[in-house]
């Protein structure tokens, strides 16, 4: 499967968007609400400064998505890159995608000239098949617990 990875444009908003409903059902059985998942998406095409989305898409069609979301750290002097909102439509999986997304994003960091330092991101403790999808890209889950509050 060839697909082409590109910056989420406003025109992807609704598929976005539809992909973050589905994914948080899917991982947590969490039901978002659409419209303010369509605002929240709006607001990152929006505003740079909030993150970047990453699309992949085949034959014309996005079939796969992560967001990326800027941290600084001043332990680096520079930006770690957290990844969030990772989707592949099943009909796309196990073809690669989230690889090309994910070594698109490796691409970033390393072309920075060090001002982005490191990629970041979190999974759900029951989600195992995708901590297997990150491991054999490298990525280990071993150096920090995520604690979180939300209102």
């Amino acid at each position: 499967m060839t697909s082409t990875i590109r910056p989420g444009l406003f025109y992807d908003v609704e598929t976005i968007a539809a992909y973050q409903v589905e994914m948080a059902w899917e991982t947590e059985k969490m039901k978002l609400d659409l419209p303010t998942v369509l605002k929240g998406v709006q607001a990152v095409i929006d505003d740079p400064a909030k993150g970047k989305y990453w699309v992949a898409e085949v034959n014309g069609l996005v079939v796969g998505c992560l967001l990326t979301v800027p941290e600084w750290s001043d332990w680096r002097n520079a930006t770690v890159l957290w990844v969030h909102s990772v989707y592949v439509a099943p009909s796309a999986r196990g073809a690669g995608l989230y690889k090309a997304l994910y070594t698109h994003v490796q691409e970033l960091v390393r072309k920075s000239g060090g001002s982005l330092r490191g990629i970041r991101l979190y999974v759900d403790k029951t989600n195992t098949e995708a901590q297997k999808v990150y491991e054999k890209l490298g990525m280990n889950g071993e150096h920090y617990t995520l604690y979180e509050w939300m209102s």
